[in-house]
């Protein structure tokens, strides 16, 4: 190891630190992806999927070359690094990579499109930032059209920072939309409790974490001790969401639909409802 000064480079990542906070991006990177696949002079966008955008697998579409199209889901992966904006978009086209075709081609270039209008964009820590915990969970019911999973989309800060978010499809079917929110909130709990423990090592102790979840439903079968014909169907794994808040590791509250943040992981959002989402996780222009 050797002593090069304050960082401001690793591995694509561009470090800018000041007094009021830290700004994290990969605007090199995303220019020289967009470069790679020729999307340099493409006509920018400001969202990078449109909100009537149904991706199936199109059997009957134009294969295209699938080397290429593994290739730019992989830059796009590794960006998602700092711009979880386009964490969902990237995720639901890198579900076609084993027979990719033209329409989810043309998919993936509209996120390209979109990183033209935002290059610069990456996660801002403020130095101002208190060392709460809190996290949201939220599901898209259905929403994968090839085998009716739920997407779960999950976030988690530490103050007003963005420290962890995810956007994936559940393992198995959903049977209700209080199903699809309960799964959904009790892989954000696990995120959540991992990162208590986490903490903790450093000397900093939480009880109660406040946790948003939008759905009344998922928080009435968490808090009810008991068991009954409505979710006895559920898998047993993830009734240990009911099991820490009875012992008041997290606090499971209610947030209205229009201020869950974890939305913007679970489905294609409009232009204004999708650029306030994107400014609550922290994600903007340099400072």
């Amino acid at each position: 190891m050797s002593m090069m000064g304050e960082l401001t480079f690793f591995l694509g990542l561009q470090i800018k630190q000041t007094r009021d906070g830290t700004f994290v991006h990969q605007g090199k990177y995303t220019k020289d992806i967009l470069k790679k696949f020729d999307m340099g002079e493409a006509k920018p966008l400001t969202t990078p999927m449109l909100t009537t955008a149904a991706m199936d697998a199109n059997q009957d579409g134009e294969p295209v070359d699938q080397k290429e199209y593994r290739s730019m889901i992989g830059s796009l992966l590794y960006l998602t690094a700092t711009r979880p904006d386009i964490q969902f978009s990237v995720c639901l086209c890198a579900r076609f990579q084993a027979s990719p075709r033209t329409s989810h081609k043309q998919a993936v270039k509209r996120i390209m499109r979109y990183l033209r209008y935002t290059p610069e964009f990456g996660l801002w820590y403020s130095s101002s930032s208190t060392l709460s915990l809190c996290g949201y969970s939220d599901a898209d019911f259905a929403g994968c059209r090839l085998e009716r999973k739920s997407t779960s989309g999950t976030c988690q800060f530490l103050g007003s920072s963005l420290v962890s978010w995810s956007s994936r499809k559940q393992s198995n079917v959903a049977q209700s939309t209080t199903e699809a929110e309960y799964v959904a909130a009790a892989s954000c709990a696990s995120q959540l409790l991992w990162m208590v423990a986490t903490l903790r090592d450093f000397g900093l102790d939480f009880s109660r974490v406040p946790f948003l979840c939008d759905s009344t439903s998922a928080i009435s079968v968490a808090k009810n001790p008991v068991l009954h014909s409505k979710t006895k169907h559920i898998d047993v794994r993830f009734h240990f969401l009911r099991d820490h808040y009875e012992k008041g590791d997290i606090d499971l509250r209610h947030v209205d639909t229009h201020n869950q943040v974890a939305d913007i992981f679970t489905k294609p959002l409009d232009l204004s409802t999708f650029a306030r989402l994107r400014g609550e996780l922290g994600v903007c222009f340099p400072f």
